[in-house]
């Protein structure tokens, strides 16, 4: 399979993307939680150029081998904190809003909110919704797996 398109963003576009990162990185998440959730959403939309490079971003800040391999089954494994639970949860719910899913249940959000501030609440909400953003453009466009960003 081949790429759509080959051309690069327009440099409005790359500067607009930047200042949501940057929001995104001064909400005081741990960096490994947003990884983590930008990982899982984008393992279950199927998007390849962004589950690769999110596990070489993991990687670089210190994630080890053994989560990674088990992001996708995160409620079966001990390897993960409950904030981090509560996070996976959140990009879970978030990322699945298909017809007849039930989203972000109270439940759900109840037990996030116990973890995290509004600021990082915040900065959560919005990395998974830039990762789904991602994921559908990557999806679109075919992009492929292989690069990092």
């Amino acid at each position: 399979m081949e790429a759509r398109m080959k051309g690069t963003p327009s440099p409005d576009l790359t500067t607009a993307i930047q200042h949501l990162h940057k929001e995104i990185h001064a909400g005081g998440v741990d960096p490994l939680v947003l990884e983590l959730v930008h990982l899982r959403a984008s393992q279950i939309n199927g998007c390849s150029p962004c589950v690769f490079a999110g596990v070489e971003s993991a990687k670089k800040r210190g994630e080890t081998e053994q989560r990674l391999h088990n992001v996708v089954t995160w409620r079966e494994t001990p390897f993960f904190t409950e904030p981090e639970r509560a996070a996976l949860a959140l990009a879970e719910a978030a990322t699945r809003i298909q017809d007849g899913a039930p989203g972000v249940t109270d439940e759900i959000w109840d037990e996030v909110a116990a973890h995290f501030d509004e600021k990082q609440l915040a900065a959560i909400t919005l990395h998974i919704a830039m990762t789904n953003f991602f994921n559908r453009i990557n999806r679109t466009n075919r992009e492929q797996a292989g690069k990092t960003w």
